[in-house]
């Protein structure tokens, strides 16, 4: 699998399909990852919950890639992150409304394997977002 496609089936399986199996298939063990609504954490159980935790606030969460830029082994995706508000979710009580937000992701791959993602989204527009959501 080159690391393009790698990163594809990260979004697509893992967050798209909230396929769980997957993330054995394409993160390394020593996986760290640094997302933008949380601490750095490390290994596939914390990810797991990660990831459990933001589909489980934002129904039908979605990751759009709009940009993938591969370079030696290091892929840097431009995404667009979308759900409906259905949990609470950043300290905000769920609405019942969609949200969305940018980010931006890189990725470091060892041996065929995700190993490292550092995440940047755009918080304060995803909490700005929320609260106007919640005023209506």
């Amino acid at each position: 699998m080159t690391p393009r496609q790698a990163v594809e089936a990260f979004y697509e399986r893992i967050w798209n399909q909230r396929d769980k199996a997957a993330i054995a298939e394409l993160i390394h063990p020593d996986f760290t990852f640094r997302g933008s609504l949380g601490p750095t954490m490390t290994g596939h159980d914390a990810f797991a919950n990660y990831v459990a935790m933001v589909t489980g606030a934002l129904d039908g969460y979605r990751c759009t890639i709009l940009d993938l830029v591969v370079e030696d082994g290091r892929v840097f995706a431009r995404m667009r992150f979308e759900g409906i508000h259905r949990g609470s979710f950043m300290g905000f009580a769920p609405t019942g409304r969609p949200v969305d937000w940018a980010g931006a992701a890189l990725f470091t791959l060892k041996s065929g394997k995700i190993a490292d993602l550092w995440v940047l989204g755009d918080i304060h527009g995803l909490r700005d977002r929320l609260q106007r959501n919640a005023e209506h």
